[in-house]
């Protein structure tokens, strides 16, 4: 077996186990969704599903600067992961935008036409939360076209890090996102928890990794 072929068999590996936790992960939080809409059930599951592997993304470069380990510019771990991450987050948004105003998806971001809003688009928690969700999606968009070999030979090194960075951007925009939901929905106590544990975690990683670089 050539070294290619042993790397494509490693990642072939990788994506079977992430898929095959992804399911669990969501299969896990069906199991404490009590709701008659099925497409409810399957926009939180992957949601929560896609927090928790954005999240254990976000986490592996400070945790290699924690332990003194080099972060290379692609981990394949961390890549994958992402990528996972983005697939359970697109499943979300084509589930969500089914969940409320009965399917009619453009309510999301643009007032009804009984509102006689003075503005064109919706600026309200629920807008603003929403458009926060389609930019994040736009950019998880961009960073799964981008998370692939090719990609980082043709853009180079440098360019290539400097638009997985927006993987940042993402991460905020869909705390907040998350964030404005649990109010507005005035979910159950243990997910409110469950998520700001998730973000506190998250947040708390990357301050130690940087607090570490700059000691250095």
């Amino acid at each position: 077996m050539n070294k290619n072929s042993g790397r494509s068999t490693q990642r072939i590996t990788r994506h079977l186990l992430l898929a095959l936790a992804s399911c669990v992960l969501v299969a896990g939080f069906l199991q404490f969704l009590y709701s008659n809409q099925a497409v409810y059930q399957i926009s939180m599951a992957t949601a929560y599903g896609s927090l928790f592997l954005l999240a254990i993304s976000l986490m592996i470069g400070p945790w290699n600067v924690l332990r003194n380990h080099a972060n290379p510019v692609s981990g394949y771990w961390r890549r994958d992961i992402g990528i996972w991450a983005g697939i359970l987050a697109l499943v979300h948004v084509i589930a969500g935008l089914q969940v409320h105003m009965g399917g009619r998806f453009w309510l999301y971001f643009f007032p009804p036409a009984d509102a006689h809003s003075i503005f064109p688009v919706r600026l309200d928690p629920f807008g603003l939360t929403n458009y926060a969700g389609l930019i994040a999606t736009v950019i998880l968009v961009m960073l799964l076209c981008l998370s692939n070999n090719a990609s980082l030979r043709a853009l180079g090194a440098k360019r290539w890090k400097f638009l997985q960075r927006w993987n940042y951007a993402a991460a905020v925009l869909v705390f907040m996102h998350g964030w404005v939901y649990q109010i507005l929905e005035k979910r159950n106590p243990g997910f409110v928890l469950l998520f700001t544990i998730v973000v506190v975690g998250v947040l708390a990683a990357q301050v130690a990794g940087f607090r570490r670089v700059r000691d250095r």
